[in-house]
């Protein structure tokens, strides 16, 4: 039997869409890669631009093991 754990999710600007209601308190398996967690979330890879793990700029291959609050932002640009 497999573990849950918990993260709490933050999906900024045009992500907002992606959110699920759970956010606050999202299950993961342990050990699941920010790759795997933005897949499951329909999340198009390449508009994951910008990931903060406890508010440290991550990975896509950095792993979550619950109580992690992980923000992806996409793409931006100005001018």
């Amino acid at each position: 039997m497999n573990k849950k754990a918990f993260i709490t999710l933050k999906l900024f600007a045009t992500l907002g869409k992606f959110t699920p209601d759970s956010a606050d308190n999202y299950p993961v398996e342990p050990g699941t890669s920010v790759r795997e967690l933005i897949a499951g979330l329909k999340i198009p890879e390449e508009k994951a631009k910008l990931i903060f793990i406890d508010g440290v700029k991550g990975e896509l291959d950095s792993t979550l093991n619950g109580g992690e609050r992980i923000g992806i932002f996409p793409p931006v640009g100005g001018g």
